[in-house]
């Protein structure tokens, strides 16, 4: 038999463990827990022989992360609900040990276009596209053929592909959502038509559930019925890429957005109006 692995050889492993348990879930401290459990899991199975420990570790976070998302669904929880309760919203840079945090950390939007896959999809896409798992042990996870999870994960790429992403320099990003909230505070709309895209995606989180609006008609519309005398907008940065809160006066939350910014225009936005939801976002103090 062969020697058992040390505890230190299952620590070279966490980092990449804990990265797709990440990715997969959607929430850093979910993905702490599945790599906890595949530990205590490696620990039971430490005397046995495990000829590959890295593709052994691989199967078992895979089997203990679809479980979750399998639960999840069966609970109607969506991603966005951990992703706000372990959003960094400031007003500064963030620092080191925050960038670490979040690295592996998608953001809303591709979280929303991931919580309308069934696990499956999700599991393959995740493990193949970004992990460069092979199908066949996706497979023996997920409990199909090989053909199958390839389907699996041709469906998921063919929704995901759409999902807005930034690109460009953080700043050149942040001014381009700073020039937006110029131009609405002042209903300057032909300014506005040159900052959002047409096909602009804007995903809705109201108390009355989630909703998704396309094109820049939409996003001018709100701002026509709005009034900027009511409200405050604070600029902030969402777990470091550029956002908004709206505040009243006396400083209660009313809404928050996270912008995605792309070849110098805004090309989605991630708004959340739920109290719940609010509630639960820490924000710097004022």
């Amino acid at each position: 038999m062969a020697e058992s692995p040390s505890i230190s050889e299952f620590e070279a492993h966490r980092p990449r463990l804990t990265a797709l348990a990440t990715r997969v879930l959607g929430s850093h401290s979910d993905a702490e827990d599945a790599v906890q459990e595949a530990w205590l899991r490696w620990e039971r199975h430490s005397s046995e022989s495990i000829d590959n420990l890295g593709g052994w570790l691989t199967r078992v976070v895979g089997r203990i992360c679809l479980d979750m998302l399998r639960r999840r669904t069966a609970r109607g929880e969506s991603s966005l609900d951990a992703w706000v309760d372990e959003a960094i919203v400031n007003e500064d840079e963030l620092t080191p040990e925050q960038s670490a945090t979040l690295s592996d950390l998608l953001g809303p939007a591709m979280l929303i276009v991931l919580d309308s896959l069934c696990p499956e999809e999700r599991f393959a896409f995740v493990l193949h596209d970004m992990f460069s798992v092979p199908f066949a042990e996706i497979a023996a996870v997920i409990g199909s053929s090989e053909a199958a999870a390839k389907m699996a994960a041709s469906r998921a790429r063919r929704k995901v592909k759409d999902a807005p992403s930034p690109s460009g320099e953080l700043a050149q990003r942040r001014a381009v959502v700073d020039a937006f909230l110029t131009a609405a505070r002042n209903s300057d709309f032909d300014a506005l038509l040159h900052i959002l895209d047409p096909s602009l995606t804007w995903h809705r989180t109201t108390a009355r559930g989630h909703m998704v609006q396309m094109g820049a008609n939409e996003v001018l519309t709100a701002i026509r019925r709005g009034d900027p005398d009511r409200i405050e907008i604070r600029k902030v940065n969402v777990n470091g890429e550029p956002g908004l809160l709206v505040l009243t006066p006396s400083g209660r939350r009313l809404g928050f957005m996270a912008c995605t910014v792309a070849d110098g225009r805004m090309v989605g936005i991630v708004s959340i109006t739920s109290r719940k939801q609010l509630e639960r976002l820490r924000l710097p103090r004022q």
